[in-house]
């Protein structure tokens, strides 16, 4: 490659998860103090820490080539970029998360349309624009710094459009969703000029390709275990796989060892069966990448 990707790591709430997943799909970025710019144990990359609200306009504008931010984000610069793949932290969150439309219990607003002429707080202010001007709605969309939902509590709005996942914190502040404008999640984006170069893209199609392989992994285990003859196909019919299971004798004997992939959330009542059926031996392990 005749130059370093520029790639985009985000600050904030996603830049942990960000770098323990590259970790596990073989990328060690070290974050050094307050700097912007961490080490990678890639000569051909080179990183930089910028705000996930950003990322989109410094990869489009071509600071950066490629970068990891929010769906909600790049609908919010309206940004031009290449979507390379999308992205879902298995072990952050159990929920996609949502922007949604807030109002309180008591509150005479049970539909958009009611809020014609209101004030709406937010940090998503120009996707919020355009969704009601869509809807040929008037509202006065209003940006919040923060504490969205107590700008309603205390009456400097009237609703909120607010990210959520669980929905904890706005029932905790007395708000009831009255509708959902968007599902978000991480997705890897390129610049456009840049996806031209083949080098720079078949980079950023291996990181991709690698970060969804250590996803993926989160959400399967391997499983191990030795099978007397008798008892091969029995076990075989139990066993749900990516393919099929891998099966080799064992060394002077009537017994095989079978191994396969199988869901995480599945092994533990798998495992007894597999016991009650003739397996012995049984190992579960971790995977690191599935792709």
């Amino acid at each position: 490659m005749n130059d370093k990707l520029k790639l985009g790591i985000p600050k904030g709430s996603l830049q942990k998860a960000t770098i323990a997943l590259f970790k596990r799909s073989g990328w060690k970025i070290n974050v050094n103090g307050r700097s912007y710019f961490p080490e990678i144990n890639d000569d051909n990359i080179d990183c930089a820490i910028c705000r996930a609200q950003e990322m989109s306009r410094y990869v489009e504008d071509g600071t950066l080539d490629a970068g990891l931010t929010g769906k909600d984000w790049i609908a919010e610069n309206n940004s031009d970029v290449i979507v390379v793949t999308d992205l879902v932290y298995s072990k952050v969150s159990t929920r996609p998360a949502r922007w949604v439309l807030a109002v309180p219990y008591n509150s005479k607003i049970k539909k958009i349309e009611n809020l014609e002429g209101k004030k709406i707080a937010t940090e998503l202010v120009n996707f919020t624009k355009r969704y009601f001007k869509e809807k040929k709605i008037n509202v006065d969309v209003e940006f919040s710094w923060g504490a969205t939902e107590a700008k309603v509590v205390s009456g400097l709005a009237d609703a909120v459009v607010e990210v959520t996942e669980t929905e904890s914190t706005i029932k905790a502040h007395g708000l009831k969703i009255i509708q959902e404008l968007m599902e978000t999640n991480t997705q890897i984006i390129a610049n456009k000029n840049v996806w031209k170069d083949n080098d720079k893209k078949e980079k950023i199609e291996q990181i991709a390709l690698l970060l969804k392989g250590a996803l993926l992994a989160e959400t399967l285990v391997g499983i191990k275990m030795n099978v007397p003859e008798e008892k091969l196909e029995d076990i075989v019919s139990l066993l749900p796989s990516l393919n099929a299971p891998t099966i080799a004798t064992l060394y002077k004997s009537t017994w095989f060892s079978v191994e396969t992939v199988v869901d995480s959330d599945t092994v533990r009542d798998l495992i007894p069966e597999l016991l009650k059926n003739g397996a012995e031996g049984i190992i579960e392990y971790p995977l690191n990448k599935v792709v």
